[in-house]
């Protein structure tokens, strides 16, 4: 139970929950003591405004992102009480204010909760307007309180300055680890294929996510020269990590060939999915001592598990006659070929850890890193660009001002006693898109019910007002902890921090909370309603540009290995960038998959066209990154014309695809025939059974053996092929549609 409750305390929401409530709480009660409470809550109030633009980056960029946050908090709260007391003005005013607020979101994450805290700040503003001096003083205390979380998040920095990377590290491990066990299931003779392929695909939204943080914390770093010992031991076991789901995912086996190949030997299958489960258990090994900041001791030894699958093979070898077995060898070796390699990367992870890491040297390579991060400027073009309905920020910026508006005319018009309890709750609830809108709303308003049931029940126990106030700081505290974890949980919390502070401030609490509870239910409703009717932003006629997009980095990506193929030499950054790339945008594309399928049904069109383009395109980066892997790994021949003929119908397939996507013209050239194709393919091994014969001598069996991985890249050319055919055929027929 400790060891949990402490596991609890170290993670990154726990940390972030106590800088927001320490900010909030330590202002409210000095000042209160020395009889000024009104001043602190407005510092209070600028600090939990501040508070959601505080996300992992460089402590530049953390520290920028913050005090712009704090500046415009401010900014906005003051410019609303300059025009409130004009209503001619204010109303126009108010609309163009949310209008534009929303719409920095086009300039990233940062932005995004920055624009949040903005738009909240209006309906706050609205709660209790200040004219005179009173308005300057109020603004300039919400400054105060925006600089102060500043501070306070510093501080909470400069204490642990590594231990975000190291947990967000510790998530990749853990997910990487699920991965390579979801490759250990396919072994089994009757798993679900088909469902494990679907679990992979939202692993890897998952691990896209994951990855974008540790680069923008650890490259970041790197970058503005705060480089350590620990930033650099991340960083190697980060790269470690891409490169094994790189390796799992570019490694692909026939799974039923493979059964029906060693129905009879069982034994070898088996040995090698129990080394497949060692490998991912260790990985979560190293995650949780890292997590617990224990030392790391190895429980499985790879290396055992090795040689049994080596012992294993020998074994299948010496049953059957060596020309019988040569295929089943083959096959073998390279699953052994596979493990070894996976392991080589687990062990770099696991010395990470366990002895002083400072042998890995990024001097010259800054310039190359920081390629791996967005750029961050905010040039005014990128908000200009956006100005349209093809653009998602666009749409749902206009849809949330209008629901505002709507939602300030309603308070107005009806008996509400809060207009802007309405609000907030809009601003809260409403997202871009439709699913995370619906789930949104009836998250809040089932955890708004819930917290106040809960907090009236106590109410009736409980009148102590220092009982009170302790019971609102905790609910504050944990409101903020599952903020991101849970959200019913959430506003259940936060609900009960609400009632709490009221039972504290007035005595009339139930006349005021059930107006509450009315507000964020009439909120959540205009949020609901807007979202399905107001320029909807429905998945589907967004899912050619995510198909698109993971198309053309899949044919950057394959155009890179075959430059790498030709030329030779070291792994260069832009080969680098296109792997990245197309790892992040066929997470993308399922992320986009997985909205789609929040939708109603009726506007789910397309969905098993864009499900199937999806397991395609997964596919198709798992042939390339094969590809990929073998020509850094074998010494390749000379690339060939026929090769070339080959990968260049590969890329024009894609291309085509492309095209259609965009609703753009192609231009079709003299076309290889599937006839012509299968003569290259033979053309390919004739190529390479005359090197051999011609080069150094080698005994038969290593030209057999030279031979089948001849025919595993050519197979791999074959399958790459089909899957490019394919693509273009679905895409034809889903634009069709």
């Amino acid at each position: 139970m400790i060891n949990k409750i402490e596991k609890f305390t170290d993670t990154t929401y726990f940390t972030n929950a106590i800088k927001a409530t320490l900010s909030a709480v330590f202002p409210v009660l000095v000042l209160s003591y020395l009889g000024y409470f009104e001043m602190g809550f407005a510092i209070a109030l600028g600090a939990l405004l501040t508070y959601p633009s505080d996300i992992p980056s460089s402590l530049q960029h953390k520290i920028n992102g913050l005090i712009v946050t704090a500046f415009l908090v401010a900014g906005v709260n003051l410019s609303i009480n300059l025009t409130y007391p004009y209503p001619v003005i204010f109303f126009p005013f108010f609309c163009l204010l949310v209008f534009i607020l929303a719409m920095i979101s086009v300039y990233g994450q940062r932005a995004t909760f920055t624009s949040f805290s903005a738009l909240l700040t209006i309906s706050l503003s609205l709660s209790h307007t200040y004219t005179g001096w009173e308005m300057i003083e109020h603004s300039g205390l919400i400054l105060a309180g925006g600089l102060f979380y500043t501070i306070v998040s510093l501080l909470f920095y400069y204490l642990r300055p590594y231990r975000y990377a190291e947990l967000q590290v510790t998530e990749c491990i853990k997910l990487t680890s699920k991965y390579l066990k979801l490759r250990g299931d396919l072994w089994n003779s009757i798993a679900d294929r088909k469902v494990i392929l679907e679990k992979q695909l939202h692993l890897q939204v998952e691990l896209n996510d994951i990855h974008h943080n540790i680069r923008r914390v650890l490259i970041g770093k790197q970058i503005n020269s705060v480089s350590s010992n620990q930033n650099r031991k991340m960083l190697i076991v980060f790269i470690s990590l891409v490169e094994i789901l790189e390796l799992a995912l570019s490694t692909s086996f026939d799974h039923n060939k493979l059964h029906q190949k060693f129905e009879k030997h069982p034994k070898v299958l088996t040995t090698y999915q129990n080394l497949a489960y060692n490998l991912a258990s260790t990985l979560k090994r190293i995650s949780k001592n890292i997590e617990n900041r224990t030392k790391y001791v190895s429980k499985h030894s790879l290396f055992k598990g090795l040689q049994a699958l080596e012992q294993a093979i020998e074994e299948y070898e010496n049953e059957l006659d060596k020309e019988e077995a040569s295929e089943g060898v083959f096959m073998l070796r390279t699953m052994l070929e596979y493990a070894e390699k996976q392991i080589e990367k687990i062990k770099i992870i696991e010395r990470a850890f366990t002895i002083v890491t400072n042998t890995y040297d990024f001097k010259g390579k800054d310039k190359d890193l920081e390629k791996f991060l967005a750029p961050q400027y905010y040039p005014i073009s990128t908000f200009i660009e956006n100005l349209g309905f093809s653009s998602t920020i666009f749409r749902h910026s206009l849809r949330l001002t209008t629901t505002l508006a709507a939602g300030y005319a309603i308070g107005l018009i009806l008996p509400f006693q809060n207009v802007y309890w309405i609000l907030m709750t809009i601003i809260i609830i409403m997202r871009p898109g439709y699913g995370l809108t619906k789930q949104r709303s009836i998250e809040r308003a089932i955890g708004t019910i819930i917290g106040g049931i809960i907090a009236f029940s106590v109410l009736l126990l409980v009148t102590n007002h220092y009982t009170l106030s302790i019971l609102a700081i905790l609910c504050m505290l944990l409101g903020f902890i599952f903020n991101t974890i849970k959200y019913t949980v959430s506003a259940a919390f936060v609900t009960m921090y609400i009632v709490f502070l009221y039972g504290v401030l007035t005595p009339d609490v139930v006349h005021v909370i059930q107006f509450r509870i009315v507000d964020t239910l009439t909120g959540a409703l205009l949020a609901y309603l807007a979202n399905h009717f107001l320029w909807p932003s429905w998945e589907y006629t967004k899912a050619p540009e995510y198909l698109e997009k993971s198309i053309s980095a899949n044919r950057e990506y394959l155009k890179e290995i075959f430059d790498f193929y030709t030329k030779k030499g070291d792994v260069t950054t832009s080969y680098r960038l296109a792997r990245k790339n197309a790892f992040i945008e066929i997470g993308n594309l399922m992320a986009s998959f997985q909205r789609m399928s929040q939708e109603p049904k009726s506007k789910q069109k397309n969905r098993l066209l864009v499900y199937k383009l999806t397991e395609l395109n997964h596919s198709l980066l798992s042939s390339i990154a094969s590809l990929g892997t073998y020509t850094q790994s074998h010494k390749t021949t000379p690339s060939s014309k026929a090769l070339t003929i080959v990968v260049e119908k590969v890329l024009k397939n894609l291309e085509q695809a492309v095209s259609l996507l965009k609703e753009e013209e192609f231009e079709t050239k003299t076309e290889i025939t599937n006839e012509e194709l299968a003569n290259r393919f033979t053309e390919l091994k004739n190529i390479r059974q005359k090197e051999l014969k011609e080069g150094i001598p080698i005994d038969e069996e290593a030209f057999v053996i030279k031979m089948q991985e001849a025919q595993l890249v050519i197979e791999q050319l074959i399958w790459l092929t089909n899957l490019s055919e394919n693509i273009l055929k679905t895409t034809k027929t889903l634009m069709e549609e």
